[in-house]
């Protein structure tokens, strides 16, 4: 039998937790409730191991570049998840008021006075270090492996970086679905589940409407500058982002994005530089994304955030999701201690988050490795090169 994936794994437990807010007594939510405050509290706990074990390695793995082209590429990605972010932040700011009620969602009550079921017990979980110290030693390990050119501690991170993986694959992402339900329960329970359904499939739709709209102007950036249709350089890159729609991996696109950025006319050392280093530096529709996303959360939750606010949390994501794990959700994971430590997201809101992002992961994956060929037709143009027709 064929496993089932992530998704709808999610779209089954959000259906079972809301059956079981509207009909079941307050004390089987309250088991839900439990589960979650446990699940939360380990979350915590894995923070700053997660950023830890994603950003080091992935700054470290930055060294074994090509100098100045390293340095090019890089600051071309990054640019473009820059824009990107500030793109989503604008439309997300103009457009959620008209649909989203500020302060409608209470997510972070802790009592049923509060509206939502408190937790039989809960369990202290506290973390090794706070997230901007795990940031810190994330850059320094990273630019240290980057710069001595070393192999031990190098291999040390990565394997550190593999349990990491594990711990993402075996443990979290396998029991996110239960905590998902148990919010639903919660917020079923309390009469809340309307508003976040309703929230969901308005910010899904922009979303993936701001992907479609960002490709079209990094397409057509690159063509201009290279002298080629922009239009005929995206058409060319449709299998890409079919591919990754349907593995969810940038990783396990790689091959068909470099098919098809060579067919774009990109010299083939280009393209095996520029692509597989752009599936892990480049996560433009991500950025969207976790941008909008929690955007409508803090919205929802009466937290108000203006552009000089939320800009370092845009230019910090850039260098928190190098190198995300190929794991379905791994640059909300990698994300998360930013959301916690900058936006100042509570647990619940921090899960509402892994699910509102994970439902469309795939069309942010398939928005990113596409927008890694338009970053290899620049840098091939830089490079002096012209497109081979």
């Amino acid at each position: 039998m064929k496993k089932i994936g992530l998704l709808p794994r999610l779209i089954i437990a959000i259906i079972i937790g809301i059956l079981v807010g509207a009909f079941l007594p307050e004390w089987v939510v309250g088991i839900f409730a439990t589960f979650n405050s446990i699940f939360g509290a380990f979350l915590s706990f894995a923070i700053p191991l997660i950023i830890v074990g994603f950003v080091a390695p992935g700054i470290g793995d930055l060294g074994d570049g090509a100098g100045k082209l390293l340095a090019i590429t890089a600051g071309i990605a990054y640019v473009s998840q820059l824009l990107a972010g500030s793109f989503a932040y604008f439309t997300a700011t103009s457009l959620f008021p008209s649909f989203l009620k500020a302060g409608s969602l209470i997510t972070d009550a802790t009592n049923p006075e509060e509206a939502l079921v408190a937790p039989f017990f809960t369990v202290d979980m506290p973390p090794v270090f706070d997230v901007m110290t795990a940031l810190l030693i994330a850059f320094t390990i990273g630019l240290g492996i980057a710069a001595i050119k070393g192999d031990a501690l190098k291999k040390v991170m990565h394997e550190f970086q593999n349990i990491i993986d594990l711990l993402i694959s075996r443990i979290i992402i396998p029991l996110l679905p239960f905590h998902i339900a148990g919010i639903f329960a919660n917020m079923t329970f309390a009469g809340q589940v309307v508003t976040i359904l309703s929230v969901f499939s308005r910010v899904f739709l922009i979303v993936i409407a701001l992907h479609l709209i960002t490709l079209v102007i990094q397409f057509t950036i690159a063509g201009t500058y290279a002298g080629a249709n922009p239009f005929r350089l995206l058409k060319n890159m449709v299998p890409a982002y079919l591919t990754a729609i349907g593995t969810q991996s940038s990783a396990a696109t790689i091959p068909v994005t470099l098919e098809q950025t060579k067919k774009n006319g990109v010299k083939d050392d280009i393209a095996d530089f520029v692509i597989p280093l752009c599936a892990t530096i480049h996560l433009s529709g991500s950025t969207i994304t976790l941008t909008c996303c929690s955007i409508a959360i803090m919205m929802l939750n009466g937290i108000n955030m203006t552009f000089v606010q939320m800009i370092p949390f845009i230019l910090m994501l850039g260098i928190t999701m190098v190198a995300a794990p190929g794991v379905p959700g791994g640059a909300v994971m990698a994300a998360l201690g930013l959301l916690e430590s900058m936006l100042g997201f509570s647990q619940p809101m921090l899960s509402l988050m892994i699910a509102l992002y994970i439902a469309q992961d795939s069309f942010g994956t398939a928005t990113n490795v596409t927008g890694d060929a338009a970053i290899a037709v620049m840098v091939n143009k830089i490079n002096g090169n012209k497109l081979v027709k």
